[in-house]
């Protein structure tokens, strides 16, 4: 694992001194408060609409939709923090997933635009099921291949829309005063979907009137944490930084939408203003849905979102100050072990998919065994074995084939004061792995933001659910191991971070 951190220096102390003393001297003179000299950062926010058009692929699932319409938009949403020579960006995109070619395109752009640090600069996803399958499309894109004009022109969107939500948010970044904490989700949105059974297995997507069923096999995490954009004059609320756990497959359908995240953004607007931008990060969600194995029927899409908008309508009063806002950004590679794609495994997922294809029934956990199969194919080695874009739409790569044995991504901390933490981690996370970062986190409030960077992991199960098996864990790239492995680089960036040079 490689460190790479960034971070801006404290005053030395004979220039801290001599600053404090003239504070003293102007406060006993004009009656300023002390709280008027606290060192401001400068915080900007912005959105950029990255709405396909209709009769492009939608992602989510293992067939090919075409896309019939829209129910509300999807966006790219920006927030850049400048705090002297130190800066950092997070763009949250409507995707089910982001691309590590994505995710490169966007930084290395929104880098050369801005002079933030490519690698002080997140793309993350919100996971929506309703949004586009963008992944072999970037990829012909990036090759020079053909492709049909509609999608080259809507992969190009795609890319300018998170680079100029940047660029605006950079550009509008000013004086700011910023607000954290976490408010509780008493009303139940969020479940565990993975089921202890009564012969020790696991498996997903139960309910309590199955017999065999014997506990949720994990818990959920009801935290949502926030934090607040206002302007340092005049109070104006600019930004709403969200982040829980719930997996956003809530709408279904034909349509393009962002799931319950827009209903949290229209209950904000309602209360703060039509132009406060509500950003959400997706928590650690991999084991968690918003199926309630209590009862048969589902929560709808507006009503979770709208419950959740007023959990954080409500919350807002609770939050505190951010005190001596000093912004840190450090990051680490972490190089996650990969699973084996032998020969003739391969070959099996090729006849698999082919049926699938054909319309022929099969299992389903062999179709999921296969497409994982074929993506690995691509990742390990060199020379694949079969040509993998015949095969599958989704986890093609052009900046990671053949990266070998192990799939290098990236963790992220980004921390302001003594206060706030936000880690961003690739993949489909479980949500104990998320708990234990905020659970061992100095910091007051953190944000534990997954599917940044990187989707390539898939999914990204605790050591201990492999032995449980089920979905999530047939749908890893991982080896067992992974997701711990992250949580120590992700506790490693905090520790650093909340002991770093003394407040100025």
């Amino acid at each position: 694992m490689t460190q790479d951190h960034r971070r801006l220096p404290g005053f030395p102390v004979a220039l801290a001194a001599s600053v404090l003393l003239a504070a003293h001297l102007a406060n006993a003179v004009s009656g300023f408060a002390a709280d008027d000299l606290r060192p401001t950062l400068r915080v900007g926010v912005a959105e950029t609409d990255i709405t396909p058009p209709v009769g492009f692929p939608m992602a989510g699932y293992y067939h090919e939709r075409l896309a019939e319409g829209s129910v509300d938009p999807l966006k790219a949403k920006a927030i850049v923090i400048r705090d002297g020579e130190t800066a950092a960006a997070l763009v949250v995109c409507d995707l089910i997933g982001i691309a590590t070619d994505l995710s490169r395109e966007v930084r290395q752009r929104a880098a050369e635009k801005t002079g933030i640090p490519a690698a002080n600069i997140v793309i993350s996803a919100t996971h929506s099921h309703t949004a586009p399958d963008y992944m072999k499309e970037l990829w012909l894109l990036l090759g020079d291949a053909p492709q049909e004009k509609l999608r080259a022109d809507y992969i190009r969107k795609l890319i300018d829309g998170p680079v100029a939500a940047i660029v605006q948010a950079s550009a509008g970044a000013r004086p700011s005063e910023l607000l954290s904490g976490a408010v509780k989700q008493t009303t139940p949105v969020a479940f565990n979907r993975r089921f202890v059974m009564r012969d020790g297995s696991v498996r997903t997507w139960q309910n309590h009137r199955n017999p065999e069923v014997v506990r949720a096999a994990g818990p959920i995490d009801p935290e949502i944490g926030l934090l607040v954009v206002r302007d340092a004059e005049g109070q104006t609320t600019r930004g709403v930084l969200s982040n829980f756990a719930l997996h956003l497959d809530t709408v279904g359908g034909m349509r393009w939408s962002a799931d319950y995240p827009f209903f949290i953004e229209q209950t904000l607007r309602k209360a703060i203003g039509p132009e406060v931008i509500s950003l959400f990060g997706t928590g650690c969600c991999g084991d968690i849905n918003h199926s309630d194995p209590s009862r048969p029927e589902r929560n709808k899409v507006d009503f979770i979102g709208r419950s959740l908008g007023a959990t954080i309508r409500d919350g807002l009063q609770q939050l505190q100050p951010v005190a001596s806002p000093r912004l840190t950004v450090s990051s680490a590679t972490v190089q996650l072990p990969l699973q084996e794609a032998r020969r003739e495994e391969v070959e099996r997922a090729v006849q698999i998919l082919s049926l699938a294809r054909q319309g022929q029934k099969v299992d389903f956990f062999d179709h999921v065994t296969a497409y994982k199969k074929l993506i690995l194919d691509q990742l390990r080695h060199r020379e694949p074995y079969v040509t993998t874009s015949d095969h599958i739409t989704w986890g093609l790569s052009r900046s990671l084939a053949g990266t070998g044995e192990t799939l290098p991504v990236d963790v992220t901390a980004i921390t302001i004061g003594r206060d706030v933490a936000i880690v961003c981690l690739p993949g489909e996370v479980f949500v104990e792995l998320g708990l234990a970062i905020k659970q061992a986190s100095p910091f007051r409030t953190t944000l534990v933001i997954e599917l940044s960077n990187a989707v390539e992991t898939i999914y990204i199960p605790h050591r201990a659910a492999y032995v449980g098996g089920s979905y999530e864990v047939t749908n890893s790239a991982l080896m067992p191991g992974g997701g711990e492995l992250l949580v120590e680089a992700a506790l490693s960036l905090l520790r650093d971070a909340a002991t770093g040079p003394p407040q100025p």
